[in-house]
């Protein structure tokens, strides 16, 4: 198997390929591709690639659903860098609530003062700020980053709201049973001191902190955006922010709208960028690959259903893409049936418009059984794994 990397990659990550694994650096002979935030839309895809990995969470910079059509199973690496993120997130708060930036400035103007320490006494008023203990947090979102935000405010003292329509059993396990959760968005609006946004970029939630809900804040409310630009309306909260009802606006997105805008706090998109997160993503990403290229099974997949049937145990199996219509898996039963090959052990998972099937046969499935599944209309891709 060959794979290519798009943008650089831990190498703590690709140290986990094993010995069938070579490194290419022409896309058109990758079986997988390593990417974080190069632009992939453009991008020729070649027949023979298999699989895409982003190390890092979203996935706006790859064609998920020309991928799919292709039978191109794209992965990411959700909880990788959470850490990170959740840390940025813990000192925007505390950058946005006392004002320690400009403190630190007002230190360095006066490196060169002998009576530093006595004019610090006098000019400390002006950075002091609140505490976080006993305010109101509103968290949009309670994925991987969310939770863990959810959980750290929490210790601090903050009386914290979670909104999430879409909470997994399993994130629901990992948040602190103190965390109000709420329904209806507005409430967080309405009710919260800071509001920090943590959900993936969506027609749905594209601006979705627009002018309408920042009439619904209370004044002096401090917004946090540490997931995407545009999940936010910025110009509006430029206009809120000069008008005195927005507090302080943290993002770690910069663009020529909000840099140097008073009380703005932009910060260069650090928030995955530490060496943890980093090495944790690249590994998590190697680890999805080589399960898919191995073994079939789909892990933390954004364009195809997860799906696994473990290890290979017997003689063949078979993986196959398609598109999600009726009477697929009949069809693939029936050619095995007709051919007097047994499956073993079999598993159809769906998302969306695609589809994604395992078989495990007692039997090697000859490629005259093969060329019949790939001609089934709505085959997208068939795999021998084994």
């Amino acid at each position: 198997m060959k794979y290519t990397c798009l943008n650089p990659i831990a190498s703590v990550g690709l140290e986990q390929f094993t010995e069938g694994y070579e490194k290419t650096e022409k896309m058109e002979d990758a079986d997988a591709v390593l990417v974080r935030s190069a632009a992939m839309h453009d991008l020729e895809l070649p027949d023979g690639l298999y699989a895409v990995a982003r190390a890092g969470a979203g996935v706006n910079n790859i064609p998920l659903d020309k991928c799919a059509e292709k039978g191109i199973v794209v992965f990411n690496t959700p909880g990788a860098n959470a850490n990170g993120v959740k840390e940025l997130v813990i000192a925007g708060m505390l950058l946005a609530s006392r004002d320690i930036i400009g403190g630190v400035e007002w230190a360095k103007s006066e490196a060169g003062s002998e009576d530093i320490a006595k004019k610090a006494e006098k000019e400390k008023k002006k950075f002091a700020g609140c505490e976080l203990m006993g305010k109101k947090l509103g968290i949009i979102g309670l994925g991987a980053i969310g939770i863990q935000v959810a959980n750290v405010a929490e210790c601090l003292g903050m009386d914290v709201y979670g909104y999430d329509p879409y909470i997994s059993v399993d994130a629901a396990w990992k948040l602190s049973k103190g965390v109000k959760h709420i329904k209806d968005v507005d409430d967080i609006y309405r009710t919260c001191d800071y509001i920090t946004i943590h959900v993936p970029l969506l027609d749905s939630t594209r601006k979705m902190i627009n002018q309408n809900a920042i009439d619904l804040m209370k004044e002096n409310v401090v917004i946090l955006n540490f997931a995407r630009d545009m999940l936010v309306d910025e110009e509006a909260v430029v206009k809120a922010l000069k008008e005195g009802k927005v507090k302080k606006y943290v993002c770690d997105f910069p663009n020529t709208t909000t840099a140097g805008v008073e009380n703005a706090i932009i910060i260069p998109h650090l928030g995955a960028s530490t060496a943890e997160s980093e090495d944790n993503c690249a590994k998590m990403a190697v680890q999805e690959l080589m399960e898919y290229l191995e073994k079939g099974n789909i892990i933390n997949s954004v364009n195809y259903p997860n799906c696994s049937l473990g290890e290979c145990t017997h003689a063949n199996r078979i993986a196959i893409n398609h598109r999600n219509v009726k009477n697929m898996l009949g069809q693939f039963t029936d050619i095995f049936a007709t051919s007097d090959i047994n499956i073993a052990n079999m598993v159809n998972k769906s998302k969306g418009d695609y589809a994604y099937s395992l078989f495990d046969l007692d039997s090697v499935a000859s490629e005259e059984v093969l060329d019949k599944i790939r001609a089934v209309e709505g085959v997208l891709r068939v795999r021998v794994i084994k």
